[in-house]
């Protein structure tokens, strides 16, 4: 029960925060994944960066194309489960509610998928990264 709260009013905090901010990150839907800014701020102590987060929602069977990321991420699996491979992570591993992993600068990510074809999947993306940067760009 103390983790739901926690959880809860972190989630309340957040929101609250994101009425102040402006967010590089652009709400999509694309058919296999539903991408829904949370917060975006400038880092005072790291003048040029700013600090993002958005959640990202898989449907049972959803993925995302191969692409790169602006800067570093951090990624924690809200719920669900997680099929991510990185161009330099190692091999394909499956990340469960709970468990998080890190993409460096210049990482390509290789499969960002749901683990399930029956049940959802999302992931709290978090990003540091230039000022005004694109934060995900899509491979060709």
């Amino acid at each position: 029960m103390k983790r739901f709260l926690a959880i809860a009013l972190a989630g309340t905090a957040v929101a609250a925060a994101a009425a102040f901010v402006s967010f590089p990150i652009a709400a999509n839907e694309t058919g296999h994944e539903t991408v829904r800014p949370v917060i975006s701020v400038k880092l005072p102590n790291v003048p040029g960066k700013n600090l993002s987060a958005a959640l990202v929602t898989y449907p049972p069977g959803g993925k995302s194309g191969k692409h790169h990321h602006a800067g570093s991420v951090f990624a924690f699996v809200v719920s669900g489960a997680i099929r991510s491979e990185t161009s330099v992570g190692g091999p394909v591993k499956v990340y469960k509610a709970g468990e998080a992993f890190f993409e460096p600068p210049g990482a390509e990510h290789l499969i960002s998928e749901n683990a399930s074809d029956t049940e959802p999947a999302s992931l709290l993306a978090v990003f540091v990264a230039d000022d005004g940067a694109k934060l995900t760009t899509f491979d060709k």
